[in-house]
């Protein structure tokens, strides 16, 4: 192909440049031979010269005979250079080289065109160019200042009116710059092309987005778009008004789509939409801004593109139901179904119409919730949803349903699962059908999980309370039995010193009664009926005076931890019960690690926003102290965790435990208002929870501070039991003897004849009453004259409570004294607030009711 002048560069100064330097350099070679021969002078001049013709004469010979046999190829360089140098000459974007002077070294064809230089005359650089552009001079000045500092760089602009004289219309332009490398001598190249083209399309492609958009955002329906994960990439305008959002301050790839669906309709859209599995029209209610619901029917479809994700889709919004859009337009029969498929998604019953085989044809959200997405799909028949040995029920009754019978039984399944659930169904069915895939029957279901859980609690609660009324019962009758007991040989052991052959049997006895009291404090405690002296506790102090004794009872092979929170709340108990209680804990954390591990004892405040997340119904939502016993042992199966609070259920051996520990141990927590529970599995330890409720100091009335010595019944407790002289007395061991009028009423003849006999032995004036009424007789005949009335709490025809209410509306200043084998609370709620008295628990030693006596006297 023939070569135009197009084809040729507009300047190339580069191989001129280059010749010119050659031939100065070998001029200034010839100078210096010249030179050289002048030197030597004319007898070996002449010589020289010849010389160096010779050997000139003789390369040129040999290189005519190589380059004729092909060894040697000239204007290598210069071929391989052509090809460069024609693909700059024809490059459709301007090319100029210039030194570091800024004198143009070269430019192609295509750059006087872009710039308007017709001649190489007119030929100049960029820099001057579009030095004196506005909107081209800052871009030009930052690339030379590139170029200069041996950096490459582009810059793109927009002239009013193109370089060429031609141009008449703004054009925009794309500028290049790079420096040609060390070799160059500071040379840069500068390239210049016209995109105007490329951003009128954008332009275009822009506006006719635009105009897609605007089209969206104004139509009658709303569109939506998301990603496979549910999160929202799109959402146009009428959507976001239905919704009562601002479309400016929804962020594509911020939100979900289940942020604007009501808690009912999310089961119904699942993250990964896949067309053949999973319905493309889904009726579901989205939520405004201001929590009102609008239904709506999603059509949905695949997102497609290079840039879809799998998973991805896109959907029209269709609204349904909205208030009287059925009336305006005229279909009635559109609104009622619109409604219906509102009351069908939003109903919390599962609802699902089966066919023959039992497979899900459509279903609701709630039954999509319980039975899962496969089920709800139709992906797997409803059989397979739940337990194995609730198949074959279900089974049946789907038969039944089938066959078109009638009133079929009801049937409670259990769905496995986390968690597990239990579900009561209901099936109806169809007695008119058209083919094997239409609808067979419908199937509803309501999740009773909840339910049955509390009917199991209530009935359990039931059991443990008639086995705590019992148990309470045994307890107050056999400590009365105690009481004989203990007072009998103390009697004897008056009579009997050491030496004496009857002295170790009494000893014996006494010791075996206290034992057997042992068993009935926790018999009583079981039955939340023990005595309780509540205070304010701060249970981190507690269990840091006990780590001693803790560290007793874990043992040598065990790690005792402890973990407490700062700033515990303040709690009411029994310091020597939760002591009790922790104590208990530890020994069976010990027992069910016999190869070593470690004990963690945690203490922390709950506040009533935490307590829903622990799962236990039980627990109210209030302010709670949290006191966690966890060990690494060998746990405990659940049909054993369930029993463990029972009294005498034990699994330990025969002779190394009697079952009321942990019996005691719930009896007391419960006692102080809390609750307790156990988490455990087989192998991976167990955990005790001890919930305490949060106490919140407060200043006592001062009506319940008497001036008598005895102590008020005090706001958010029980009366207390012995008065602060009593315990003053016991502890100082004072003379116990006295002779004032004591009157002593007690229904259980030989524990008052005891004592009445153990009074009168310290000088006391006793006058006794088998019951409450006889009580009142007695002190009537006296005159009022009594000092103390020593009274038992539950008697036939008057209790205890009764006969003080009686006796204090005439002596409101008489000391009282009441004796029961239940603790003080079971009955103190039946008197005033500001009723004193004093208490003394069953079974008691003589000495222990001389000192409750002499206390109450001096108080």
């Amino acid at each position: 192909m023939a070569v135009t002048d197009r084809d040729k560069p507009l300047v190339d100064r580069s191989a001129s440049a280059v010749g010119v330097r050659r031939l100065l350099l070998l001029g200034g070679l010839l100078m210096v031979l010249a030179g050289s021969v002048s030197v030597f002078g004319h007898a070996f001049g002449a010589l020289a010269v010849f010389a160096i013709f010779a050997v000139l004469a003789c390369v040129g010979i040999a290189a005519i005979f190589l380059w004729s046999l092909g060894f040697v190829q000239f204007a290598e360089r210069a071929a391989d250079g052509s090809i460069a140098r024609e693909f700059l000459d024809t490059a459709s974007t301007g090319l100029i080289i210039v030194d570091r002077k800024g004198r143009v070294i070269y430019a192609n064809q295509a750059y006087g065109d872009l710039t308007g230089s017709a001649s190489p005359a007119d030929v100049r650089s960029l820099e001057r160019i579009l030095s004196r552009e506005p909107d081209a001079s800052e871009p030009i000045y930052r690339l030379a200042n590139l170029a200069r500092g041996n950096g490459t760089g582009s810059e793109e602009f927009r002239l009013s009116r193109g370089l060429a004289a031609n141009d008449k219309g703004a054009r925009y332009y794309r500028v290049w710059v790079r420096p040609l490398g060390a070799a160059s001598q500071g040379m840069q190249a500068w390239q210049i092309a016209d995109v105007t083209a490329d951003r009128e399309q954008q332009e275009l492609s822009f506006q006719e987005l635009q105009h897609a958009i605007d089209y969206l955002d104004h139509a009658p329906a709303g569109f939506i778009a998301t990603d496979e994960r549910l999160t929202l990439a799109y959402v146009n305008a009428t959507l976001a008004d239905w919704l009562g959002i601002e479309l400016g301050d929804f962020r594509a790839g911020k939100q979900s789509i289940l942020d604007l669906v009501s808690d009912e309709s999310r089961p119904l859209l699942d993250a990964g939409f896949d067309p053949a599995t999973q319905p493309p029209v889904v009726d579901v209610d989205l939520l405004r801004a201001d929590g009102q619901v609008v239904p709506v029917r999603l059509i949905r479809s695949a997102a497609t593109g290079l840039s879809a994700a799998p998973g991805a889709w896109r959907a029209i919004v269709i609204r349904r139901g909205a208030e009287g859009q059925g009336a305006e337009s005229g279909d009635a029969a559109e609104t009622a179904l619109a409604r219906f498929h509102r009351f069908f998604n939003a109903s919390p019953m599962a609802i699902a119409a089966l066919d023959a085989n039992g497979r899900t044809l459509r279903s609701n959200a709630a039954f999509s919730r319980l039975f899962g997405k496969d089920c709800a799909g139709g992906l797997a028949p409803v059989v397979d949803s739940v337990s194995s040995e609730m198949k074959e029920a279900l089974t049946a009754a789907l038969k039944d349903a089938v066959r078109g019978k009638g009133d079929i039984p009801t049937i409670t399944v259990d769905i496995p699962g986390e968690p597990a659930r239990t579900v009561r169904l209901y099936l109806s069915s169809l007695p008119e059908r058209s083919g094997a895939d239409a609808e067979a029957a419908y199937l509803y279901g309501i999740d009773i999980t909840e339910q049955r859980a509390l009917e199991e609690q209530f009935a359990k609660s039931q059991k443990m309370q008639a086995v705590g009324n019992l148990a309470g019962g045994i307890a107050h009758d056999f400590n009365n039995v105690l009481t004989i007991i203990t007072a009998s040989v103390d009697f004897l052991l008056l009579n009997h010193r050491q030496g004496d052959p009857s002295y170790g049997d009494l000893i014996l006895i006494k010791q075996s009664a206290n034992r057997a009291a042992s068993l009935v404090r926790q018999l009583l405690a079981y039955s939340r009926r023990q005595t309780m002296r509540p205070k304010m506790l701060n249970l981190t102090d507690v269990i840091a005076d006990m780590h001693l004794l803790l560290k007793r009872v874990s043992g040598d092979f065990v790690k005792l931890e402890r973990r407490h929170a700062r700033d515990l709340w303040p709690v009411m108990a029994d310091i020597g019960q939760f002591e009790q209680v922790v104590t208990n804990l530890v020994g069976n954390a010990r027992d069910a690690m016999p190869e070593g591990g470690t004990i963690t004892i945690s203490t922390r405040n709950v506040e009533a926003k935490e307590v829903r997340g622990f799962g236990y119904p039980e627990l109210s939502d209030d302010d709670y102290v949290l006191v966690e016993v966890a060990d690494t042992g060998t746990g405990m199966a659940p049909e054993v965790a369930e029993r463990i609070f029972e009294p005498f259920f034990t699994t330990k051996e025969i002779g190394k435990g009697t079952g009321l520990g942990l019996s005691m141990v719930d009896g007391i927590v419960k006692q102080s208002g809390g609750f307790i529970f156990v988490d455990s599995k087989l192998g991976d330890g167990t955990v005790f929870r001890i919930f305490l409720p949060r106490h919140v100091p407060a200043a006592l009335p001062a009506a319940s501070q008497q001036a008598g010595g005895g102590i008020a019944k005090g706001e958010g407790q029980a009366a207390t039991t012995m008065s602060a002289g009593a315990a003053g007395v016991a502890a100082a061991k004072l003379d116990l003897s006295g002779t004032e009028t004591i009157l002593l009423v007690e229904d259980e003849d030989h524990v008052r004849a005891g004592n009445v006999r153990a009074l009168k032995m310290r000088g006391y004036d006793v006058h006794e009453a088998a019951s409450g009424t006889e009580a009142l007789e007695i002190m009537r005949s006296l005159g009022g004259k009594v000092d103390l009335v020593v009274s038992d709490v539950m008697m036939p025809e008057m209790d205890g409570p009764t006969l003080l209410k009686e006796m204090r509306r005439e002596h409101p200043q008489l000391k009282f004294i009441f004796v029961s084998g239940y603790a003080e609370d079971a009955f103190s709620r039946n008197l005033a607030e500001d009723e004193t008295f004093d208490f003394l628990a069953k079974p008691f030693t003589l000495r222990e009711l001389a000192v409750a006596v002499k206390g109450a006297l001096t108080s």
